[in-house]
């Protein structure tokens, strides 16, 4: 292993014991195996996955059996090279992307490789994530960015490469019409990205009026469904990215789609969705779900370079790593809540 600085032999995480059983406990430092880097951990997004294994210990059929460290969208320095790294990295800031493929299988060689079967992602059961101090990650998956990107949009081109990949898979480009059903983090990084791929408009729709105010600050106008149904509205998309995860808004949005229009299903709610198959038949819609990205980061890291797309806006609270528990509940407290960060070297 290949070391520049001082790196202490254990380190501080916050560990999940069960649902809503956050301890902050001392563990090993991890020594960075072949190809891999160790990064110094400075911000860490908390996501919707990361408070729902807090609450209940599992999400669908990933269930927490022993005790885990939680959060994925990571950035921080890199600090130490494995055997075979490039220790020429030492030193430099990156992005993590937190899922690791096998990179040899069926989905995997044709560049399919977040669907890759054996893929080992960060807070995913049993894969400890980044509620720590440091963290060993393959350097293909370690990715540099500029001066120009603060350590919190560094951590959260995790959450616009959903983004990226869901334009990506709508195929969306310049006239096209967006309709975003959710002004959730997710929603909002996809209402910069859609404008930044040549959306003509983008409308997205929520209840909550301080996030659809975030959403008209991205350029978007926004409709407030609890005021106004979206079938009133009176707009015809030509793509839908559903961002809620709830069935009910998932059917009445596909029900506004214009023909030869493109729906990608992002949120992650039930298990099944009442579909309106004359609409999609007769309208000759094209409907696709999304799971995670591939070969995002580059796009999304230009994308904040240029200033096409803002970050910040959507970092709301901050917390040091023995808070991390407030971190997760904060929605509960603070309605304004849209992202909440996590700095483990506090």
């Amino acid at each position: 292993m290949t070391v520049t600085s001082a790196i202490p032999a254990t380190m501080r995480a916050a560990v999940l014991h069960g649902p809503e059983r956050l301890i902050l406990e001392e563990r090993p430092v991890p020594t960075p195996g072949p190809g891999e880097l160790l990064v110094r951990v400075e911000a860490v997004g908390t996501c919707g996955s990361d408070v729902h294994y807090y609450r209940h210990g599992r999400i669908g059929n990933f269930v927490v059996r022993e005790p885990l460290v939680l959060g994925h969208e990571a950035a921080g320095t890199v600090v130490a090279a494995g055997p075979g790294a490039d220790s020429a990295r030492i030193g430099r800031r990156v992005s993590v992307e937190p899922g690791t493929p096998c990179g040899s299988c069926g989905e995997c060689r044709p560049g399919r490789y977040n669907l890759c079967p054996d893929m080992r992602f960060l807070a995913t059961p049993p894969v400890d994530g980044a509620f720590c101090e440091y963290l060993a990650v393959h350097q293909d998956f370690a990715h540099e960015v500029p001066d120009s990107l603060t350590i919190e949009e560094a951590a959260l081109l995790e959450p616009l490469s959903v983004a990226v990949w869901a334009c990506r898979k709508a195929r969306l480009g310049p006239g096209d019409r967006v309709l975003i059903t959710g002004a959730g983090p997710i929603g909002l990084v996809a209402a910069q990205t859609a404008r930044a791929f040549g959306a003509r408009d983008v409308l997205v729709t929520d209840v909550l009026p301080h996030r659809l105010e975030l959403a008209r600050s991205a350029g978007a106008t926004t409709l407030d469904v609890s005021g106004t149904p979206l079938r009133r509205a009176g707009y015809t998309p030509t793509v839908l990215l559903e961002c809620s995860g709830v069935p009910a808004v998932s059917n009445e949005a596909i029900r506004t789609v214009g023909r030869a229009g493109r729906v990608v299903l992002i949120g992650m709610g039930g298990d099944e969705i009442p579909l309106p198959l004359s609409r999609v038949q007769n309208y000759e819609l094209e409907l696709t779900g999304t799971f995670r990205y591939a070969h995002t980061w580059p796009t999304a890291t230009a994308l904040v370079a240029s200033g096409a797309v803002r970050l910040d806006s959507l970092v709301s609270h901050g917390y040091g790593l023995a808070q991390a528990e407030r971190a997760l509940t904060v929605a509960t407290r603070d309605e304004t809540a849209v992202k909440a960060v996590i700095y483990p070297q506090r």
